[in-house]
């Protein structure tokens, strides 16, 4: 069994990259907006059904898709916020989080209306895994994990060098410093639940290139997702991605030692050992 160590420590890099793409939306949903939002689920699937329109129906490649994904979660996850979420946010993190359970169910549930319960397929090349000595891997894997980094590399440079990413920064450190700055804490929560919906959805689609999708396939990311945002400190983008990292590998590695249908547990005890040992996360309550 430890001859395929090489090929599960790969694997869980793969994942881990995947993972923190949607991680970092909910992270920085949770750094500005101050709740957790469970909605991320939903607009997963989303995205990953908004991507699946842009390849089949519209004949796009998987790059372009992506952006389509993008827009499209963070359209709903912006407007879904403003109807269903922003008017509870007065009455505190607990109440909005349970009502983001709500609108996830209802988000589901729209696009099983749509689309139907069948799985579907991106429209994709057939090609050869590449074999590093033991190590194999997809083409597709690695274009994926490529687009991660990508995507992830464009986003701390926004947040850095950018006015607007300065704004969220600002308003997630102190919210009201950031007013007497006079930053608009409102408009940049428009920007963060868009943005943050919209990586979301990418990663719904990423996971997505690699399988297949159905209405389902945000609900089976949502705990390692979660799980991401809180080993690395939810409030914090580069705990984020090292948050990813631990658990994309952790579930690939727990096949050494568990059946795969059990590897989805590794995010849960993430969870509670984070909670019970360090209740802040590897990067405590940094933002951004």
């Amino acid at each position: 069994m430890l001859d395929l160590l090489p090929q599960f420590l790969v694997n869980g890099i793969i994942t881990g990259a995947l993972l923190a793409v949607p991680a970092i939306g909910l992270t920085a949903i949770f750094a500005v907006l101050r709740f957790p939002n469970f909605a991320v689920a939903s607009h997963a699937t989303i995205g990953a059904f908004a991507g699946y329109g842009a390849n089949v129906w519209m004949g796009l490649p998987a790059a372009p898709s992506l952006v389509f994904a993008f827009f499209v979660a963070g359209l709903f996850g912006l407007v879904s916020d403003e109807i269903a979420l922003k008017p509870l946010r007065k009455h505190g993190a607990l109440t909005t989080a349970i009502a983001s359970i709500a609108l996830t169910i209802v988000l589901e549930n729209m696009v099983r209306f749509v689309f139907g319960n069948a799985l579907r397929g991106y429209d994709l090349p057939l090609v050869r895994d590449v074999r590093f000595g033991d190590v194999r891997v997809n083409p597709q894997q690695i274009e994926n994990m490529v687009l991660a980094v990508v995507i992830m590399a464009i986003v701390f440079a926004l947040l850095k060098f950018t006015r607007m990413g300065k704004a969220m920064r600002a308003v997630a450190d102190n919210p009201g410093l950031a007013d007497l700055k006079g930053i608009d804490a409102v408009l940049v929560g428009r920007v963060v639940a868009f943005a943050g919906m919209g990586l979301v959805g990418i990663g719904g689609m990423l996971f997505g290139l690699g399988t297949s999708i159905d209405p389902l396939t945000g609900f089976r990311f949502i705990l390692p997702i979660f799980a991401a945002a809180v080993v690395g400190g939810l409030g914090s983008v580069p705990g984020a991605v090292a948050g990813a990292m631990i658990v994309g590998i952790g579930e690939e590695m727990s096949a050494l030692v568990l059946e795969p249908a059990y590897k989805s547990a590794v995010g849960f005890f993430a969870i509670v050992i984070v909670l019970t040992f360090r209740p802040r996360g590897l990067f405590g309550e940094r933002a951004y």
